[in-house]
């Protein structure tokens, strides 16, 4: 056969190869994370799913094969990422969780670029009814046996403090604290399932009764009990902190004194995993939300959309409204894995 028709036959294979390998390449390039599975985590806190599942919809646009979230608390967490046994968690609070990232093998085995959400306080709050009447400003002041009984919800004499969850990092900040502004005998720190007690704390206040509970923000309880109108911030005698940050000046810009560090909230992850994935690493960098988009959706799970497919419809109806921003998170992390 001549050689012309060998390469008029092979002409066909030939086209056919390159379309292929064009279409491969395109495929590559809108999803570098196809084939590649991801093992989102999140603490028990119900209202940081709305978060998780933001980036769990950009994954899953970018390829990523993203399983169901598994729920572990904080310090386990942490662990569980530096050991590759999961892949990221969306609702690390810095410098809050600082302690579990360390003890987890920090920078060495896990990653957190970038800000997700900023603006996030923590601290103590008194109905403000109660605060005006009696002059209440500063936590201190619950020394005083007699303010401390404003405050008793069950009859022994101690203030009633609705307090933070075991593992979650803000109660060892409480429980340093009852022994720092010597509180101990005249305030109890009530801990359970934070919605529980708070659901109890919101009764009391709308019966008129005095509240004093610690909350943080993005989270609704500040929709509910708005600080400046049903309630107040009460400061703190001076910084004092646990562990390794107990020279920490804790007050803000404008002077004021919470007790507790101004928090962001950062996307961290497994960071062997996280190099291997270009696309994805550059996606937790550049995401970020508002901490007022948090709370308003926050705000709809406590009134009664809470389900998982309510949810997930308010992440797809973010996503929607936002959606310049999203694409262009998108667009960098398949930009990182060219």
């Amino acid at each position: 056969m001549p050689n012309s028709m060998l390469r008029t036959h092979a002409l066909p294979t030939l086209i056919a190869s390159s379309l292929t390998l064009a279409v491969s390449a395109a495929v590559a390039a809108e999803q570098p994370g196809e084939g590649v599975e991801v093992l989102p985590i999140k603490s028990s806190i119900a209202e940081e799913t709305f978060q998780t599942l933001l980036v769990m919809e950009a994954l899953e646009d970018l390829g990523y094969e993203v399983d169901d979230i598994k729920e572990i608390e904080y310090a386990a967490g942490h662990v569980a990422l530096a050991n590759g046994d999961a892949t990221f968690m969306a609702a690390h609070w810095d410098p809050l969780h600082i302690d579990f990232f360390e003890e987890a093998g920090g920078d060495d085995k896990i990653v957190r670029e970038g800000t997700y959400s900023s603006g996030s306080l923590q601290g103590y709050l008194i109905d403000k009814e109660t605060a005006e009447a009696y002059e209440i400003t500063n936590i201190e002041q619950l020394k005083d046996p007699e303010i401390a009984k404003l405050f008793d919800a069950d009859g022994d004499g101690k203030a009633d403090l609705a307090g933070c969850n075991p593992g979650w990092g803000c109660e060892k900040v409480i429980e340093h604290h009852l022994d720092a502004y010597d509180l101990r005998d005249t305030v109890e720190h009530n801990q359970g399932s934070y919605s529980a007690v708070m659901a109890d704390t919101i009764t009391r206040y709308e019966q008129g009764e005095p509240v004093l509970y610690y909350t943080w923000t993005p989270y609704w309880v500040s929709g509910v009990l708005v600080p400046g109108d049903d309630v107040t911030w009460l400061q703190v005698p001076f910084s004092s902190l646990p562990g390794e940050r107990e020279d920490v000046d804790t007050a803000l810009a404008d002077g004021s004194n919470y007790g507790f560090q101004a928090n962001v909230q950062r996307i961290i992850a497994n960071k062997e995993w996280a190099e291997a994935n270009p696309a994805a690493a550059k996606l937790f960098a550049v995401m970020e939300v508002s901490s007022n988009d948090i709370s308003a959706q926050n705000l709809r799970m406590r009134d009664g959309e809470d389900s998982e497919k309510d949810i997930k419809r308010h992440a797809e109806a973010w996503i929607e409204a936002n959606q310049a921003t999203y694409d262009s998170w998108l667009e960098q992390a398949r930009a990182a894995a060219e």
